[in-house]
């Protein structure tokens, strides 16, 4: 089988149900959640060589998974529920990943910076690419119907990625950097 096929070679591209130009809104945000996929790659191989983050390498992998179910969903050119992967189940269970993570990190009361540890800025990186995907996902939906479901996954999984960020400093030792010039913005949290 060869990579290439040469039938984009005019600008345009094949999704679900047509073919579109390669900057339609469709292409732009499934392709943001495949370059977040990139980047997540990155971060659960960063997490799978330390073996202080090797648990948060399997959770990576199965956003990966996810985020590949995602990009699917919105590769439809006409609404196709019946065949959406994303669910409601992915979104809680990223809840209950973050309520872990926020508990596992120190607590918070100024805006950090991005970074600390490489695997935390890694997954600094992951959030802001998240937030972009996410803003795709909104300029699609104001010319298309999308599924509902992957844009709440998508943004609740940039919170997943800030609790994670701090939880793999924890994790590493490495404690967090505080914006300087930050108020005490978070409330504080009893951890009794």
């Amino acid at each position: 089988m060869k990579l290439y096929t040469r039938t984009g070679d005019k600008g345009l591209t094949s999704m679900k149900g047509g073919r579109v130009q390669k900057d339609d809104p469709h292409v732009e945000a499934y392709g943001t959640v495949d370059e977040l996929n990139s980047f997540v790659g990155i971060a659960a191989a960063q997490a799978a060589s330390q073996a202080a983050t090797q648990a948060l390498a399997a959770e990576l992998v199965e956003i990966q998974q996810e985020l590949f179910d995602c990009g699917s969903d919105l590769a439809f050119a006409v609404p196709a529920e019946q065949h959406y992967k994303v669910t409601a189940d992915m979104t809680e269970r990223l809840e209950q990943w973050i309520d872990a993570h926020t508990d596992a990190a120190p607590l918070i009361q100024r805006f950090i910076l991005p970074g600390g540890s490489e695997l935390s800025a890694t997954l600094h990186v992951c959030r802001t690419v998240c937030r972009r995907a996410e803003r795709r996902i909104v300029t699609l939906s104001s010319e298309h119907p999308i599924p509902a479901e992957a844009l709440k996954y998508i943004n609740r999984l940039s919170d997943y990625f800030f609790a994670v960020a701090r939880s793999a400093n924890a994790l590493l030792g490495v404690p967090d950097t505080e914006y300087v010039r930050s108020a005490n913005v978070f409330k504080t949290r009893d951890k009794s």
